[in-house]
């Protein structure tokens, strides 16, 4: 996708809970490499006791999680940002150069989870360390991303439960020492658009046809860890109760909630909330409407942006690019046609392809980290008999 698009970025998830750090970083400089700087890495701590045994591990509590992914990250910061200068790699055919080891550093990381003792294999990509993501709205996850996160997901059906959330985090952003508003929010909305309110309305019918509300209250107990076979469908769930699990602040936060905008928590409305728009609303009507319902939660909820959803493919994202940008455009809400760059260029600004310098990775730059022992690898004087 990357060889046939010039705009288009590109984030994939991966855990720090399973995969070793020193070959995430030797698979993301590859991609930040293939995609020119397009690529983000939306970063999760995977919390399903069935994905661990799946993997032949055991989970691991819920704040540790973020503490083991905090180390992961030091770790990925000293291999993409202090391991290689800039000017490292030489490739000099004529004299079989390829790179300057004087200029190559070994990274000696020996902490609680992780021990890396190896140079970066490859020079720096465009970006460096590629545009970071990061989804978690309990008290460590708020720490996690304001040290580390340049764009966080967030969800909640209605704008008023996700603006105390926003406020946290862009708090605990500048109790870091960072810009609070260089970390940007986005939430998911699954928009279902027409040419006219009618169409719109349609489309969305033609989609309940499908839709399994089972199916939406499962995915919803999941992640949520509710058993919602202790209620009746139309009984309202009390944050509380003794079949309710309190330590889940999110789930409270967003049960307490009794706006006008939200259903009745009872686990029949649930599974109809989430069966199309997961954990997020589903806005029906034309392309002003829903622009309209877009903007007010930007302004609500102090909102940086959307994760948005699809019903059908490729029919809801043609909607989409066909009707829903082109509003947004009018409204000076979306990118001018013909932006290009870099993944963090695209969301700060034509220049910034690196960590900002108040992001706390920037720490570990090639220029200022003197943390680890730097004066080169096991391997050193192999590499001057080599030269």
């Amino acid at each position: 996708m990357a060889a046939v698009t010039k705009n288009l970025g590109f984030a994939i998830t991966t855990s720090t809970s399973y995969e070793a750090p020193y070959t995430v970083a030797k698979r993301f400089s590859t991609l930040d490499h293939l995609t020119q700087g397009r690529f983000g890495w939306n970063i999760v701590t995977s919390f399903k006791e069935s994905g661990a045994r799946a993997l032949g591990s055991t989970s691991t509590p819920h704040d540790e999680r973020y503490a083991k992914a905090d180390e992961y990250l030091r770790v990925m910061y000293k291999l993409w940002e202090s391991s290689w200068a800039d000017d490292a790699l030489v490739e000099d055919r004529e004299n079989e150069i390829y790179a300057d080891y004087n200029k190559i550093r070994w990274v000696h990381h020996n902490e609680k989870y992780f021990k890396v003792d190896a140079p970066h294999i490859l020079d720096p990509s465009p970006q460096r360390t590629p545009f970071l993501f990061q989804a978690g709205t309990s008290k460590a996850g708020i720490s996690f991303a304001a040290n580390n996160a340049e764009g966080v997901f967030m969800s909640a059906l209605s704008p008023h439960i996700l603006a105390p959330r926003v406020k946290s985090l862009r708090a605990a952003a500048a109790a870091a020492g960072r810009d609070p508003q260089s970390v940007k929010v986005f939430t998911i909305m699954t928009p279902i658009i027409g040419r006219t309110e009618e169409e719109a309305q349609a489309k969305y019918q033609e989609a309940l046809k499908y839709a399994s509300a089972e199916g939406g209250l499962a995915f919803y107990c999941g992640n949520a860890g509710l058993d919602a076979s202790k209620y009746d469908l139309d009984q309202e769930i009390i944050p509380g109760d003794e079949n309710f699990d309190a330590r889940l602040q999110s789930i409270v936060e967003s049960m307490s909630y009794r706006g006008s905008d939200v259903l009745k928590w009872t686990p029949r409305n649930i599974g109809k909330m989430i069966s199309i728009g997961g954990n997020g609303p589903v806005p029906v009507g034309t392309a002003a409407q829903v622009a309209d319902v877009l903007e007010k939660w930007m302004d609500i909820a102090d909102l940086d942006g959307f994760n948005i959803g699809y019903v059908i493919t490729p029919g809801s994202f043609e909607d989409l690019v066909e009707l829903l940008v082109p509003e947004l455009r009018k409204r000076g809400r979306y990118a001018p046609k013909g932006e290009s760059g870099t993944m963090r260029e695209r969301v700060y600004a034509k220049g910034q392809s690196k960590l900002r310098d108040d992001h706390p990775g920037s720490k570990y730059k090639y220029a200022q980290y003197k943390g680890d022992d730097v004066s080169g690898g096991p391997d050193k004087e192999k590499f001057t008999y080599l030269q």
